[in-house]
């Protein structure tokens, strides 16, 4: 999947995405700056958004049970944690084919993106005050 044709589609879209590529990834940042990386590892394209530090959490483990009760709501999206730098995040991706086509890989982001502020706002509640 060449990033320069998926850079293109998604600032075509009517997302108002801004995209940032560094290396073999983008960076993009949906209107209300959330941001999503996008990375081709093989034969998988994988975007994903970190959500919250999971020290955030109050209890992980009502949580991740929650989580699990709860996944297939968010369409096209998993959840799962993910270590950045020495810290734990709980985060939002989806994957797909290296061989998928440009259109599916744009909507494989704005369906992210959706899905991250639903999620963000489903485990409001799990998070300290």
């Amino acid at each position: 999947m060449d990033l320069n044709v998926v850079t293109k589609a998604l600032l075509e879209s009517d997302e108002g995405f801004n995209v940032t590529q560094s290396d073999e990834s983008l960076i993009i940042t949906n209107d209300v700056g959330i941001n999503a990386v996008l990375v081709v590892q093989g034969s998988q394209i994988i975007v994903e958004s970190l959500l919250f530090q999971a020290d955030a959490v109050a209890d992980q483990a009502a949580l991740d049970d929650y989580i699990l009760k709860t996944h297939k709501l968010v369409p096209l999206t998993a959840v799962g944690k993910s270590e950045v730098e020495g810290q734990f995040y709980y985060s939002a991706f989806g994957a797909l084919s290296s061989e998928s086509k440009v259109e599916s890989v744009v909507l494989e982001v704005e369906e992210l993106f959706r899905n991250v502020a639903e999620l963000l706002e489903g485990y409001s509640e799990f998070l300290i005050k």
